[in-house]
Formats: C-alpha cells, structure tokens, sequence
C-alpha cells in the first residue's frame, strides 16, 4: 500500500468568487486546474503548510479559515489526503509564482475547467453551495 501524503488545498473567497491556479507546463499534471496548497512539511500544522505554499506560490499573506473537510485520492503516481481550508487574502494583490494563470469564478463556473482529481470533491460541493462562501 501506497504511503498517503498530506497536502492542503485553499479555498480562497473574495466577493463570492473562488480563486482557482492552473499548473504549470512543467508540473504533473499540467494544465489542470487546482486550489492553490502544498504538501505538509515534517513538524507543520496543516494550517502552517497552507499559509507558507500561498506565500511561495502567490506571494499571499492569508488568512487561513475553517477546516473544510479532507478526501483521500490515489494517483498512479502518489496517493494523497487533501484536506481544504477556507482561506482570505488580505487584500494585496498576488502574483503568479509556481502556476501557469489563475481565476476568480463563481461557483456555477468551476464546471467549465479541468480539475485534478483529487480537488473534484470540493469542486461538486463548491458547485452544490454546501460550502458557504460567506
């Protein structure tokens, strides 16, 4: 059995809309589309892990919110937990550090790009409104 990986996704909210990253050409999985998070590192909480990757992939000072919830997804290549927090930025632009483009749609529109995976879940929860956006 495949050891599972520990990796945080956000769910970052700004007036009703998501942010949404989309790998870079050189990552697995390019192209795809993704919430912005990263692996968690030896002695990180999840919530440390999910502040650090928004600085080194946005350069975003967030806010880190609730626990979402987490779901277990098994790649050919990794199996992973992804666990989703709600996220805030503090309102400073972001720049693109480590993905390709980035968007900010509304809930009914996550079903127009390609997610990996693993993020389906939280994408279909997101699209049913039983995340609150608030």
């Amino acid at each position: 059995m495949k050891t599972i990986i520990r990796v945080t996704a956000a769910i970052i909210v700004s007036d009703g809309r998501i942010l949404i990253a989309q790998r870079h050409p050189s990552d697995r999985l390019a192209g795809r589309w993704e919430f912005p998070g990263g692996k968690v590192e030896a002695g990180e909480t999840p919530e440390q892990c999910l502040k650090r990757e928004l600085w080194e992939e946005l350069e975003m000072d967030a806010v880190i919110g609730d626990y979402l919830g987490s779901n277990t997804y098994h790649y050919d290549h990794i199996s992973i937990e992804l666990m989703a927090y709600r996220a805030f930025s503090n309102g400073v632009s972001f720049k693109l550090v480590s993905h390709q483009a980035c968007e900010w749609v509304r809930p009914d529109q996550l079903a127009a790009f390609s997610f990996t995976p693993a993020d389906l879940p939280f994408v279909q929860r997101l699209a049913r409104g039983e995340i609150d956006l608030g």
